[in-house]
């Protein structure tokens, strides 16, 4: 079926050209033809694409292994269907939709239908990205993994981050005290508008003294990105029967070996002691929970109940970040921790090109 707009004959995209923690080594921006879709494809002019600290974990070749380059890179994206394919009659040219697919960090993405997910919207939002691989990470790994019940005590680590920032929203929703670490003032502003009943600045408070001085009997559930130190002092002051889920490291993720410093000699001994437990949490392995939590997740978002905080760079002097060509500088925001909320990226008409 043809398209209802004219389309460019190529498009820009970001591959990884080879295995590396520097996101920037890693990649090169290409420039190929514009496909046209197979019977059961849509093809998707991305508006906003979304940063996550694992970017970079797939640069290295920590994801998916066996991967060589080069491969295409960026996990989600929001935009509108610019042309499909004959089989696709159960969606329009024009229709808003979000997608979680390798391949993000393009103009342009052709992805099977099934995989786009219509948008009860007219235009593409950047906060809809938040809900995507941030925040069903998020609710799924809370509700899945951490089994959270009203009443509960639950720390979120890096809590102003992209999924941070659902991840206290959607605690708070199920009745829990939610705790969260972040890194300045103005983060723990931020947490306070979320409802965070206690925020923690870690430049200023030791989070092991706040933890032992005013949760004496220990946090119920930990939501826990950062690892090193942090995992340390959160696997020290769990509560008896208490979960921590595994949503990364990523003071371990800008080292060769992806690895972080962590006293886990002990860990078998201190789990034993009050029966507590680790619960890793990948969220490619929960496809079965994607529609239902999406669903939650985007009735919670229109109707005002959860609040999405964006990043598109305004701070920085290299921002706002817009096109692909500005997407390495975004992965590197990321990681100078002065960044709040969800990093999402512009992806314009007619942007010229230019050297990453």
């Amino acid at each position: 079926m043809a398209a209802s707009r004219t389309l460019p004959a190529i498009y820009r995209k970001l591959v990884a050209t080879k295995l590396s923690h520097k996101f920037r080594d890693a990649v090169q921006m290409v420039s190929i033809d514009l496909p046209k879709p197979a019977a059961d494809e849509v093809v998707i002019k991305n508006r906003f694409v979304g940063i996550n600290a694992s970017d970079i974990n797939f640069t290295a070749g920590r994801y998916f292994t066996s991967a060589q380059p080069p491969f295409d890179i960026g996990f989600e994206g929001v935009g509108e269907v610019v042309d499909k394919g004959d089989q696709c009659r159960d969606i329009n040219i024009g229709q808003t939709v979000a997608y979680m697919s390798n391949g993000a960090f393009a103009e342009y993405i052709s992805i099977p239908r099934k995989m786009a997910i219509p948008l009860p919207i007219a235009e593409a939002r950047p906060e809809v990205i938040s809900l995507l691989v941030s925040g069903l990470t998020a609710a799924i790994s809370l509700d899945v993994v951490g089994e959270i019940k009203a009443g509960e005590k639950v720390l979120i680590t890096a809590a102003a981050g992209g999924t941070g920032q659902v991840a206290v929203q959607w605690a708070k929703k199920a009745g829990c005290h939610v705790i969260g670490t972040c890194s300045t003032d103005e983060k723990v502003e931020l947490l306070k508008k979320l409802g965070c009943d206690r925020p923690i600045n870690t430049n200023k408070q030791n989070l092991r003294e706040v933890l032992r001085s005013e949760y004496p009997t220990g946090v119920d559930v930990v939501y826990e990105t950062v690892g090193g130190e942090v995992f340390d002092a959160c696997i020290d002051n769990l509560a008896k029967k208490g979960r921590l889920i595994v949503i990364g490291y990523i003071t371990g993720y800008t080292s060769d070996s992806g690895l972080a410093k962590s006293k886990t000699a002990t860990l078998p001994a201190k789990l034993l002691a009050k029966s507590t437990s680790i619960r890793g949490f990948m969220l490619f392995d929960y496809t079965n929970n994607y529609n239902k939590y999406l669903g939650k997740l985007l009735k919670s978002y229109l109707d005002g109940s959860i609040k999405i905080t964006v990043d598109n760079g305004v701070n920085d002097p290299k921002g706002p970040y817009k096109g692909i060509e500005s997407i390495a500088d975004a992965v590197e925001y990321l990681y100078s921790r002065k960044s709040r909320g969800k990093i999402v990226v512009e992806i314009p008409d007619n942007i010229l090109a230019s050297k990453l």
